[in-house]
């Protein structure tokens, strides 16, 4: 991130006298609605006329009606809408010159030299080959005489900004493309579907998921679900697969597991390029095992349906992003895509992108298995080493006689199970004795420990909740026992997974350290919590599943308002004095405000959002959705805000409101939630493994440095261990939140998204960032 020259520009008068067009195209992605939303919307407050472009290139060759321009009220209600709206189409007149000439002409007649493409790698290459030729085209259309000098001069240059809309996942440089969450979110729900039917029968599936010549899908699916095999085309299964396949299916039932599941992408291949196929296995696992097996094959379900929380922000933080690479860009800045790393917003030139993914394509063809996994970015890369050490089940021989025990701490939520089971698992496969401590430090002092092995876990992803039991009991007034239990069960390690309890309850234990030599053990302790308010990590496990909680309900909050007309909804979201909740859904859902603790408001912000509703209730859009934070403010309560909101909206709009409560903290996890809590799980007991060596001592462990207890979280791009003491100075501990928090720059977006005329702060822009540098060196 850099600082602009010109931070006096008013970002509200940036786009003056120019137009921005935005058009979908190639196969439609879910989030695609978000991102368009946003596009208009931001292009809208900065002064741009903004037109669309229906049926993607097709439309900017056809012109007329096909392009039309869009107003703040034709974006409402599309959040929440798979697909896209304003139509796609593969379009065979683009490709030729004379198409892309008619598309030129339509352009400049409008004066429109901007464009937005939200599409796949096709599209993008597309639009870049179109900027390329600008100049040629108008001067042959000067020629032709189908345009003045005059119309030429004055749209001399086309500026060109993507985003890259496809369910595969399959675009280099991106973290997530848009509509990748959704994707996995329709697979898991067929999964979990199949397994309870796979169960009752002993059955084998094989699962068949989309994603062309990217095995993302099939990978994260595999994760998420614990799969017994996954076939990607980045990584061709070994000769000989066939053997291996059906010992470990074998092997699974010898363990007493009722089911087997096998996930296939549709481009997967065998290592001499031949496709391998559901039937081909189906056939190969009838025959050999003479196992009952089915095969599903998913199709078109998977680009279907509502977007989920994650797509929809990350439409919404896109489209803002790309008006704003729009409006900076000069003649001389290459083409640029805007996506997401980690949690940053950036820029990246286009065509780099599109030569790495070709890279990919490249190395596959030629058998270079490995660095097309590398290619593919560091996310593809973790996920294939996690899926690795987690897929194969032989335990070392030689035990490690360390005893590492996992406890649950604070309020259940969605993905600690699936936290639990790969630490589990991992901690078997390091050769070390796995122990469960069931209800938090209740359970470690009275000693409620025993156990846990590889078939205990199995099926935990998919689990909500906490199966070994949570409390918020804090260990300080129970030290003398937990160190007694700690010596009774010989326990080397410790994992804590939980949410700010989990903290506070480390960092008591690592002071305890100085009277209770027991306590001088490495300690890992993993964010799980939907608050979203532990330090040292931008997001914690369960987050993102109450998110999507509370969007849908919002959704259908806002359809019921839509019926109605004139009615505002008050609805009051969970997250302690932590807003994170509040703010994400409230730009998920398109609420109208979010009031949380971190950003003060006094009477005069209520009135002035009473008022913005009043003048919303003029126009078409006829429903009001407000969110609160449930200790946003002592006096000013849900019941304050609503009775505030029902007498000054008398006889304008009537109120209604709704307190979510705890079913924010129940659910099936979320694909983000299963996957990121089975790396934390598996990374925290890795680094314990390291720390253990480091603090063998005489025939002993012995730990009593700030870095041997740790907090592992994500921090902008990466998974990072954090001393918990290093944690305390950004730490509010009366509020139970870390001083300094990511995602209040997030804000400001949601607001203009609601049509408030406030400054957006453009001084910290993302500026274009090179692929091939972030790959880091390939080995050939």
């Amino acid at each position: 991130m850099s600082h602009d020259l010109h931070p006096t520009v008013d970002p509200t008068k940036m786009g003056l006298g120019r137009s921005i067009a935005v058009l979908t195209s190639g196969g439609d992605a879910q989030g695609m609605n978000a991102a368009v939303r946003a596009t208009v919307r931001v292009g809208l407050y900065t002064g741009a006329k903004v037109y669309f472009v229906h049926e993607g290139y097709q439309g900017l060759v056809d012109g007329g009606e096909n392009i039309r321009p869009a107003t703040w009220e034709s974006v409402s209600m599309m959040l929440q809408l798979g697909g896209t709206v304003i139509g796609s189409a593969r379009c065979k007149d683009f490709r030729s010159r004379e198409g892309r000439m008619t598309a030129a002409c339509n352009l400049v007649k409008l004066g429109i030299t901007n464009l937005c493409v939200i599409g796949g790698d096709g599209s993008l290459t597309g639009a870049n080959e179109f900027r390329t030729e600008w100049s040629g085209l108008l001067a042959d259309l000067v020629r032709a005489g189908k345009i003045t000098q005059e119309d030429a001069k004055k749209s001399s240059h086309l500026n060109i900004v993507g985003m890259v809309g496809s369910i595969d996942n399959d675009f280099c440089g991106t973290d997530m493309t848009i509509g990748t969450d959704s994707a996995l979110h329709r697979i898991i729900e067929v999964v979990d579907a199949i397994t309870t039917t796979a169960q009752s029968h002993q059955r084998t599936f094989i699962l068949e998921v989309m994603g062309r010549h990217c095995g993302y899908l099939a990978l994260v699916t595999a994760l998420a679900c614990g799969a017994d095999w996954v076939f990607i085309p980045e990584m061709p299964p070994d000769e000989g697969w066939e053997n291996h396949l059906c010992r470990r299916l074998a092997d699974q039932r010898a363990r007493g597991s009722r089911l087997n599941v096998i996930i296939v992408a549709e481009g997967a291949m065998s290592r001499d390029g031949k496709p391998i196929t559901s039937d081909q296995i189906k056939k190969l696992v009838t025959d050999r095992l003479g196992f009952d097996t089915r095969t599903t094959v998913l199709g078109h379900v998977q680009r279907g349906g509502t977007p989920s929380a994650f797509d929809r922000i990350l439409g919404s933080r896109m489209g803002v992003e790309a008006v704003m690479a729009l409006l900076e860009a000069t003649p001389d800045t290459p083409a640029c895509v805007v996506s997401l790393s980690g949690n940053q917003a950036v820029r990246l030139p286009l065509m780099e992108c599109v030569q790495v993914t070709k890279d990919v394509t490249a190395a596959m063809a030629q058998g270079r298995f490995e660095d097309a996994i590398k290619l593919r970015g560091k996310s593809f890369e973790n996920n294939w080493n996690t899926y690795k050490l987690l897929a194969h089940i032989n335990p070392p021989d030689v035990k490690s006689n360390i005893n590492v025990a996992i406890m649950n701490i604070g309020a259940p939520c969605a993905g600690m199970n699936a936290a639990v089971r790969s630490a589990v698992r991992m901690g078997i496969i390091q050769g070390h004795n796995m122990l469960a401590v069931h209800d938090g430090f209740d359970g470690l002092a009275h000693g409620q420990i025993e156990p846990i092995n590889w078939t205990t876990v199995s099926g935990w992803t998919g689990k909500g909740g906490s199966v070994l039991g949570t409390k918020r009991t804090l260990p300080a007034k129970f030290l003398e026992e937990i160190s007694q239990n700690i010596a009774k069960h010989n326990i080397h390690a410790l994992v804590i997974i939980g949410g700010f309890e989990a903290y506070v309850g480390g960092l008591e234990m690592v002071q305890a350290r100085e009277k209770y030599e027991e306590m001088c053990i490495p300690i890992v302790v993993i964010p799980a919590t939907v608050s979203n308010n532990v330090p040292g990590s931008d997001f914690s496990i369960g987050a993102d599943t109450a998110l999507n909680t509370i969007t849908s309900t919002c959704d259908r909050i806002k359809q019921s308002a839509a019926g109605t007309k004139r009615r505002v909804f008050i609805v009051e979201t969970m997250g302690g004095y932590c807003g994170y909740l509040a703010t994400m859904a409230g730009l998920a859902a398109g609420a109208d405000a979010a009031y949380i603790f971190e950003e003060k408001f006094n009477i005069k912000d209520l009135e002035v959002n009473v008022e913005h509703l009043v003048e919303k209730m003029k126009t078409t859009v006829k429903r009001g959705l407000i969110l609160r934070n449930e200790n946003s403010n002592a006096n000013y309560t849900t019941d304050f805000i609503f009775n505030l909101y029902s007498e000054e909206g008398k006889g304008i709009f009537d109120c209604r409101k709704n307190v979510l409560g705890h079913m924010q903290q129940g659910g099936t996890p979320t694909p983000f939630d299963r996957n990121f809590g089975t790396k934390m799980g598996a990374k925290s007991v890795l680094w314990l493994t390291e720390k253990l060596k480091e603090c063998y001592r005489h025939g002993r462990i012995f730990a009593n440095t700030p870095d041997s207890a740790c907090v592992l979280g994500m921090k902008k791009r990466a998974l990072t261990f954090q001393p918990l003491a290093d944690l305390k100075a950004d730490t509010d501990f009366e509020h139970r939140i870390p001083r300094s928090q990511w995602w209040l720059k997030i804000r400001p977006i949601m607001k203009i998204l609601a049509k408030y005329n406030i400054k957006l702060d453009t001084s910290e822009h993302a500026d274009i960032e090179h692929v091939l540098k972030k790959m880091g060196p390939l080995g050939k």
